[in-house]
């Protein structure tokens, strides 16, 4: 994922049609549902403690927002995932929310979007929680860990597992209210100008990897090397670096990494479900009537579930593109590879447990709505698309 705050260029995006303005009453049937349940409890007058006895709540007045990003302006996916949030919560609210969207570096920087809500300059950001690793590294359980949880699972784990109580915990230490507010899916393990045919070939590799993931590569003896997104064209094709990741199919097409190398491997095991978040400043929260909660609480709910769908959509298509028209080469790590992949990150993620009580809650609670994950989805949708494969072989 980026962390850069520069334009990226859509002609090179054939997929990515322009939003189409949609009423307020298809957003409600497009919302997830959790999001419309919510809505609608909420603006129930016993959910509510405002409103005339037996009405609806009464929203006592009119507010505009910023919400700052760490996406670059028009980025497909993700910066106009956070564009399309920021029009669902005005729709839901008949206008009486305004929300006006800063790409990272228009209003603060791109990694500074935290800090500007947490401290009041903005009322709201949308990212990866995995950015703000530095204040505690109990943030990335909340986006992606090596070897974590996939998208359907980590949101079944902060909607129902009690991931968001601990969220909330966290996040209250910085004055933030996070919810999931996107995802863009598993990754993919990136690209390389070699063949990796054994861990041993990561040995002195520079790779572009932020975050644990970046972790996993140095103690596997890479280099992992942190790029903005608008700097790794430039560093592949200079050779600065070996290889590099970014996020799937559909955002690799558009900048191009074809062009240089052809070996395409998979899967990403560095964010197999990269959760996004909505943050509002937590005083900004608490003013906020139970409807306006409620309508936030909504819009973040659908965005996270239509994000995701998007980008299935277009990973599915821009593979074909780049294997069809591009001649990439598709590679799966081997299983030798991902075996060891699994070990060391098994404890760059436990480590991340070991910076405060509350670090171990998380993890503890993460660790087993994983394992939970891994048994019902093995069980459930992995022996469905086992036999799925076989019927089509």
């Amino acid at each position: 994922m980026t962390r850069s705050s520069k334009v990226m260029d859509q002609k090179s995006n054939p997929n990515s049609a322009k939003e189409k303005p949609v009423s307020r009453r298809r957003l409600l049937r497009g919302a997830s549902a959790v999001g419309a349940a919510t809505l609608l409890a909420a603006c129930d007058s016993g959910g509510s403690q405002e409103g005339t006895s037996g009405g609806p709540a009464i929203v006592s007045k009119k507010r505009t927002l910023k919400m700052v990003t760490t996406w670059p302006k028009n980025f497909p996916g993700l910066g106009t995932g956070a564009e399309r949030l920021a029009r669902r919560i005005e729709a839901l609210s008949d206008g009486n929310i305004t929300v006006r969207v800063y790409a990272g570096g228009e209003l603060v920087g791109a990694l500074e979007a935290f800090d500007a809500v947490s401290q009041g300059k903005a009322e709201m950001y949308h990212g990866a929680e995995y950015y703000w690793q530095g204040k505690s590294p109990a943030f990335n359980f909340f986006s992606a860990v090596p070897m974590g949880m996939t998208a359907p699972e980590i949101t079944s784990w902060v909607r129902y597992g009690g991931g968001q109580e601990l969220w909330d915990q966290l996040s209250r230490q910085f004055n933030v209210k996070a919810f999931l507010g996107g995802n863009s899916g598993t990754q993919m393990g990136g690209w390389f100008a070699k063949e990796m045919n054994s861990i041993e070939d990561f040995q002195g590799l520079r790779i572009r990897m932020p975050g644990l993931g970046g972790e996993v590569m140095q103690r596997i003896g890479a280099t992992p090397v942190t790029k903005a997104g608008g700097e790794i064209f430039q560093a592949l094709s200079q050779g600065n670096i070996d290889a590099t990741e970014w996020v799937g199919p559909w955002n690799d097409l558009a900048f191009g990494f074809y062009s240089i190398v052809k070996n395409y491997y998979y899967p990403g095991i560095h964010e197999p479900g990269t959760a996004l978040a909505l943050g509002l400043n937590l005083d900004v929260w608490n003013d906020m009537s139970a409807t306006e909660k409620a309508w936030i609480e909504a819009a973040a709910a659908a965005e996270n579930d239509v994000m995701l769908a998007e980008f299935n959509a277009n990973n599915a298509r821009a593979l074909d593109t780049l294997i069809n028209e591009h001649g990439v080469t598709l590679r799966k790590f081997n299983d030798n590879i991902l075996r060891e992949l699994g070990r060391v990150s098994a404890e760059v993620v436990a480590e991340a447990a070991n910076h405060d009580d509350l670090a171990r809650q998380i993890y503890d609670s993460f660790s087993q709505a994983r394992l939970g994950g891994m048994r019902w989805g093995n069980i459930a949708e992995k022996a469905f698309m086992d036999a799925r494969n076989l019927s089509e072989a």
